[in-house]
């Protein structure tokens, strides 16, 4: 009696046995490759889901550069207008779902207009504790005037000596006062914070990239 020819398949013109050792190890790289397809899709969908939300707090001036479907502005400006926390909630889902419509370029484009955002947020937070330094410096030390002719060379002198020495003033005037309240409370004080500030914001502007 002829024997019966085993069940099985063929890969790539090499014959696999049902129930073998090499099946069971095609079978194992097949549903890891299946789970680990799926795991990477639900990580892009929900990275997607991510720049998308973060669409609603890229400023105007960013977002008009960009060239996004009209459908996918509408959805993120809808966003913006809704309060309630359930209906945010499923608008932002619909904004994810319009983001995974975009092609690769779109999407680079979104998170490039996000990394810049944040980027010119850190440097204005930067020059912001440069100016407080500053103010300090100039209030505590005469010698600071001089160090700050390199940040300000064409300064009003006049003004700005007169400037610390106000603030001077209100500091001295109230000793029993905690380190910068006094300060903060005095028009001088903040006065010379708004004219350090912008000088620093002039310099930076000035530097070429």
């Amino acid at each position: 009696m002829p024997r019966k020819p085993p069940k099985g398949y063929f890969v790539k013109g090499h014959f696999v046995a049902y129930g073998s050792e090499e099946d069971a190890e095609l079978k194992r790289a097949a549903k890891w490759d299946a789970e680990h397809s799926k795991t990477d899709l639900k990580k892009h969908s929900a990275h997607l889901q991510t720049v998308g939300e973060q669409l609603l707090t890229l400023k105007a001036s960013l977002l008009q550069r960009l060239t996004l479907p009209d459908a996918l502005l509408d959805a993120v400006a809808e966003a913006k207008r809704i309060s309630d926390f359930e209906g945010r909630r499923r608008q932002l889902q619909y904004v994810g779902k319009l983001m995974r419509r975009l092609d690769e370029d779109q999407v680079a484009a979104i998170e490039a207009a996000i990394a810049e955002q944040h980027q010119g947020s850190a440097a204005e937070t930067q020059r912001l504790h440069e100016a407080e330094r500053w103010r300090e410096r100039l209030i505590a030390d005469d010698a600071a005037l001089d160090a700050w002719r390199d940040v300000e060379p064409q300064a009003d002198w006049q003004r700005l000596r007169a400037l610390v020495r106000q603030a001077r003033k209100a500091a001295e005037a109230r000793p029993d006062t905690a380190p910068g309240q006094a300060q903060r409370q005095g028009r001088a004080y903040r006065e010379l914070f708004q004219h350090v500030r912008a000088a620093l914001d002039a310099r930076a502007d000035s530097t070429p990239e």
